[in-house]
């Protein structure tokens, strides 16, 4: 299999700000090119596209709740690229819903929303966009965004814990059914890191306590996640394939 380590073909999924923008800024400053996905956060996708090193990058826009938009956005992203070598899962929602506080109807449609984002909608890109790469006979990449919450619980953000446990048990079933391809698939599991939507909790009076939170006495950089996506999708991470990397500061350890 040919798996290049440079000059791809990246479908970036929630890309408008955030990770997203950081994995996508990676990916173009390694010589790739990149769509750069939004839900519905337009000017800030447009933002992240003109903010990227290169050229031939791309911006899509459409609803990963539902399998047909998952479709057009992948069909859309392999027309404007000419073809998919790497998918970054990192499209997601988390919204607070602790049981104690929230009434049922409002919990089952935050559990709703969780699991057709955050899952399903991973699920379904996983499955176009490896099936594009097959057809190619190249190889490929899939590296899965998910979360130091699938292992330690969430008790105020419960779907988005066990969306992300799913996220990660998903992608290692993928990792072995797609190896013959020369696909590898992995998952990240990020702790709190800065991005402009958690500045106010940081920069809050819970920051102390949240920096505190590992040995180094502060939070990750979006930077530093999207340093490691790009490492496990490069042709020298195929071995690390079905792996859940933590990228949490030492603020949670398991073995």
């Amino acid at each position: 299999m040919n798996v290049t380590a440079s000059g791809r073909r990246v479908l970036v999924s929630g890309a408008a700000r955030g990770l997203g923008r950081a994995v996508a800024r990676a990916f173009a400053s390694n010589g790739d090119r990149v769509a750069v996905h939004f839900g519905s956060r337009e000017e800030e996708a447009r933002t992240t596209l003109a903010s990227l090193e290169g050229s031939g990058h791309t911006l899509v826009g459409g609803d990963l709740s539902e399998p047909a938009g998952a479709a057009a956005v992948v069909d859309a992203a392999a027309e404007a690229l000419g073809g998919i070598d790497v998918l970054v899962n990192n499209a997601a929602v988390n919204v607070r819903h602790p049981l104690a506080e929230t009434p049922y109807e409002e919990w089952v449609a935050v559990w709703q929303q969780h699991v057709a984002v955050n899952l399903l909608a991973t699920a379904h890109l996983s499955h176009l966009a490896a099936r594009r790469m097959i057809d190619q006979g190249g190889g490929g990449r899939i590296v899965n965004i998910g979360s130091r919450g699938a292992f330690r619980g969430e008790p105020d953000h419960p779907a988005y814990g066990a969306t992300k446990a799913a996220v990660h048990a998903l992608g290692q079933s993928l990792a072995v059914s797609l190896a013959p391809y020369g696909i590898a698939v992995a998952s990240v599991a990020p702790g709190f890191f800065a991005t402009e939507r958690v500045a106010p909790r940081v920069a809050g009076p819970e920051g102390e306590a949240i920096r505190a939170q590992s040995p180094f006495g502060r939070v990750g950089s979006a930077e530093e996640i999207a340093a490691a996506v790009l490492w496990l999708a490069s042709p020298a991470a195929e071995w690390s394939s079905g792996t859940i990397l933590d990228l949490n500061g030492a603020s949670h350890l398991r073995s």
